[in-house]
């Protein structure tokens, strides 16, 4: 079984964030793949489907983005989900808009949703897909800048990477990591 989490905050306030793509990014998947995520269990919103005849959880953590990790840490041990079928989705303020990064293991960096996951489930190894927001405007707080909704001319290529992530995920289901990596992780890449 397999679990594939987005990052975000929950609620009206914080929907159309850049900070939220994670959250966006289930919804997106849970309507592709007809997926309900209605049951509220381990501090998230899931749902549950099948890829390759394997089920699949869908979350969407319902702590905020600085509590992730114990939305994570609950559905990965209630549902006894290895880390190495673990798959987190979030903004990366670094990668372009546009653009978006796998990763199969690492450190948090500096993003304090992926910092509790990290701290929580006590591994750096599971997979990750980075979703760009960025990049920061000269001058302008991080804070408010992940905080803040994409303008309108944003959009088009925000559907563009929420559809590189989907397919993305569908490759790492898969056994694929390795080739989505090579097709997603150089810089500057356009489909």
């Amino acid at each position: 079984m397999w679990a594939i989490v987005g990052l975000g905050n929950p609620g009206r306030k914080y929907s159309a964030t850049r900070h939220n793509v994670g959250l966006t990014f289930i919804k997106q998947v849970a309507r592709d793949w007809k997926v309900r995520l209605l049951k509220k269990k381990f501090l998230a919103k899931m749902g549950e489907g099948k890829r390759e005849e394997e089920r699949v959880i869908l979350a969407m953590p319902q702590t905020y983005m600085n509590r992730s990790g114990l939305a994570v840490k609950q559905i990965v041990e209630g549902e006894r989900i290895s880390s190495e079928k673990l798959v987190v989705v979030y903004d990366d303020l670094d990668i372009p808009l546009g653009e978006i990064r796998i990763r199969k293991e690492g450190g948090p960096g500096t993003h304090k949703g992926m910092n509790s996951v990290v701290q929580e489930i006590k591994t750096t190894k599971f997979f990750r897909i980075r979703v760009g927001i960025g990049p920061l405007r000269s001058g302008q707080d991080a804070t408010s800048f992940v905080l803040s909704p994409f303008e309108e001319k944003e959009k088009l290529l925000l559907k563009k990477s929420l559809k590189k992530a989907q397919e993305a995920l569908e490759m790492i289901l898969s056994g694929e990591v390795e080739k989505a990596m090579n097709q997603y992780n150089q810089k500057g890449k356009t489909l």
